[in-house]
Formats: structure tokens, sequence, C-alpha cells
């Protein structure tokens, strides 16, 4: 993306000071008045108001209860019919150029810094990403796309403060806290703890290039895994969805979840190419934890939800296979076994649950 794409790009700030300030003076006139209602207009409501009103640029009719909702942002956020329509736009054939007024909008709102209106943003990253990786290999202008993408990857490097995602593994040398032990352990380097990097530290980037660009998504689609539980179901499906097109793998044949079975190899051939792009780790990671928390988190029950995250499951766990990944085959099988467990666990009756009934067993 060159500099002119990101000056075509660049924030124009629509909630200045002044709209703040005449709105608090508003409020506080009419708070003196004995007959209205104590109204209290906060900083995230104007600016929720206002990105709203900004919509009518982009969508020629916003629904009226939404301009006249109590919380603004959240009723953007679950909004079926505004989800509906920014899918047909973020779809379209010239989306995610650099003058597009919805990647603008989407760019605007995500740096009004207010959560609630981010949260909005992320909600729409499932399609945003998955057409922006789908066209990448046609060369294409993409620098909608990619200021969005880059302002998500600002954020997150800015909230990080330059520090790795590190988790703790304990070594089984060392004796449990709960048992006792006269041994003494001498420490050194193999009995100390292992530390894993989940995430390297993240350097800054202006633009996006080729080899930067499964960095950028991928810490975008991590951002997107912190916010999960509060995104709509929508919008993780229409990400499971994507994990198929970009597997370009059918997985049909592990429908009865079962994983290295002789004779599927010839038949995952049949699957479609179109929309396959690269799955390196750093994109493959953030993937498996969010169809993770769609097969095993509290939506789980959630049969569409749940049918959308084993298919994807299934097709790149197929994908795996073809490209002879052991750590991808490894994880994707472990979901594929998870979701069979979790199915076999719902189909069975709980002993341990105590029956409802007003008869008295004697």
């Amino acid at each position: 993306m060159s500099d002119d794409d990101l000056d075509t790009i660049a924030p124009h700030s629509t909630f200045d000071d002044d709209t703040t300030t005449t709105a608090t003076t508003t409020a506080t006139a009419e708070d003196t008045k004995p007959t209205k209602p104590h109204i209290t207009w906060c900083d995230s409501y104007t600016k929720a108001q206002a990105t709203i009103e900004s919509l009518s640029s982009i969508l020629p009719n916003i629904p009226q209860s939404l301009i006249s909702s109590e919380t603004p942002a959240t009723s953007l956020l679950d909004d079926p019919e505004i989800a509906r329509e920014f899918s047909r736009l973020l779809r379209q054939p010239n989306s995610g150029l650099g003058d597009n007024n919805l990647c603008r909008w989407l760019y605007d709102t995500f740096q009004t810094n207010q959560p609630a209106l981010q949260l909005v943003v992320l909600r729409f990253l499932p399609i945003l990403a998955g057409v922006y990786l789908s066209r990448a290999s046609l060369h294409k202008p993409l620098a909608g796309f990619e200021a969005v993408l880059l302002a998500l990857y600002a954020h997150e490097t800015t909230s990080r403060n330059g520090q790795a995602i590190t988790v703790s593994i304990p070594d089984i040398s060392h004796s449990s806290i709960y048992h006792e032990t006269t041994k003494q352990i001498s420490k050194n380097v193999s009995t100390e703890l292992n530390i894993a990097v989940i995430c390297p530290s993240l350097e800054p980037h202006g633009t996006v290039r080729s080899t930067r660009r499964a960095r950028i998504v991928g810490v975008a689609l991590e951002l997107y895994y912190s916010k999960i539980s509060q995104m709509p179901v929508d919008s993780k499906i229409e990400f499971c969805e994507f994990c198929k097109i970009w597997a370009g793998e059918n997985g049909d044949v592990y429908s009865a979840m079962e994983v290295l079975e002789e004779g599927n190899r010839e038949k995952e051939k049949e699957g479609s190419k179109e929309g396959r792009i690269n799955l390196p780790w750093e994109i493959l990671q953030p993937i498996l934890r969010i169809l993770g928390h769609c097969l095993m988190g509290p939506e789980k029950n959630n049969k569409e939800l749940s049918k959308a995250a084993c298919d994807a499951c299934r097709s790149l766990y197929a994908r795996c296979l073809h490209d002879l990944n052991p750590k991808a085959i490894l994880a994707t099988g472990s979901l594929l076994k998870l979701a069979k467990m979790a199915s076999e666990l719902n189909d069975e009756d709980d002993h341990t649950e105590i029956a409802q009934t007003n008869v008295i067993s004697l």
C-alpha cells in the first residue's frame, strides 16, 4: 500500500470537542427543568450517535430503532439488518479500494478509541479478512482493507507494549505443591520453568507487504479472539465459512469426525481450490483458537455454529494432511476429537443430575 493510499484512507475527525461541549451544555440546560427527565450525555454516547449518523452516506436506510436506541453502540453491534448490508458491501468487487466509504467508516470508527465502537469493527473482521486474503493473491489494490487491518495491528502493538505473549510450562521434575517431599532437588537449567512463546513481540508497520501480510492479519485475528465472547453468533459463523474457503479442501470425508482414516486421501483432492490461501502458523494458530471457542465455548449448543465450526475443522484438517504439516495436523485433529467427545457427551444422559419429581421412593 503506497503513501498515497494511506493519505486517501486517513481518518477525518468528525468527533470534535465542540460537538461534545454542545451536547453537554444542552443536557445541563435541560436538567434544570423539573419536567424533563435527567439524561447523561457521556462522550461515548455522543460518539456512538455521530458514528451512526455518518452511516447515512453509506447505507440508504438506517433502522429507526438504531437511531433512537439508548445504547447505540450495542444496538449497532447486534443489528442484523446492518450486518447484512455490511456483508453485501464488503463482498462487492470494488470493495477494499482506498476510496471505499465503508472502509473509511470502519477505520474512523475504530480510531475513536471507544471500546464499544471498536467491537463493532471487530464484528466484521471475518468478512473483511476473508475477502482480503482471498483477493490478495490477485495483486489488486486493497488499500481500504489494509488500512483497517493496520489500525487493528497498531492497536494491538500499543496494547502489548513490545512484550511477547508467553506461557509458563512447569517441569515435571519439580515436586507437586499438593505433595510433601523430603528430597531436595537442586535448581538448574533443566528444572526451571519453560517459557513457551505464543506470540512474539510486535514491530510497528505502516504498510502491508507480502512478507508481513500473514503476521498482520494473524494479529488482527488474535484481537478478534480476545473479544470473541462479545461477538454475535453470526460473526462466528461467517468466520467458519471463510475458514472452509481458505482451506480449499473437501472435509466431508471426515463427517464422522474420524481422523487418519485409510482411503480418504483420494477423496480429499475433490475439494474446491477457489479462495485457497497459504496457511502459515501466524494465521493458523489464531484460526484454531477461534474455532476452539466455537466448538467448546458457551455457545457450543448452538447447532448452526457447531456445525459450521466442525465443517471448518474438517476442511482445515484435510488441508494440513495435504500440506504434510505435523504440528497443524495434531492441532486440527485434536479439535475434531474434542468435538466428537463433546457430541457424544451431549447424547448421553447425565446420571449425576437430580431428577425433578413429586414421587418419593421408599
